[in-house]
């Protein structure tokens, strides 16, 4: 499996945890938008053909749940690859804004 590095871009209220693969072209994100004091929620996700089928996706989400947990953030999981793996991930549920089923 090739290293995965994963980087929280923020300027304006709104951001990225971005992710590059040594090697593969592009790059993969999940956007954000900062909704509060101790809230965002995860807009988008999305990666390149180059790196389908890498686990990229999943470590982004992996990382920005322990990051924004470190942080004292909630998440709201607008992102439908976000929700879908929150319904996967119920230990996620700490640092979510709302149960998997509200969304």
């Amino acid at each position: 499996m090739p290293e995965i590095k994963i980087e929280r871009e923020d300027a304006d209220g709104e951001g990225r945890y971005v992710a590059r693969v040594a090697g593969i072209g592009g790059e993969a994100e999940i956007t954000f938008t900062r909704r509060g004091p101790a809230l965002i929620s995860a807009d988008h996700t999305g990666a390149p053909e180059t790196m389908k089928g890498m686990g990229v996706a999943i470590a982004l989400a992996e990382f920005m749940v322990a990051d924004e947990r470190a942080n004292g953030f909630k998440i709201v999981p607008v992102c439908p690859y976000v929700l879908a793996q929150y319904r996967k991930h119920p230990e996620w549920a700490d640092v979510m804004a709302m149960g998997p089923s509200s969304a």
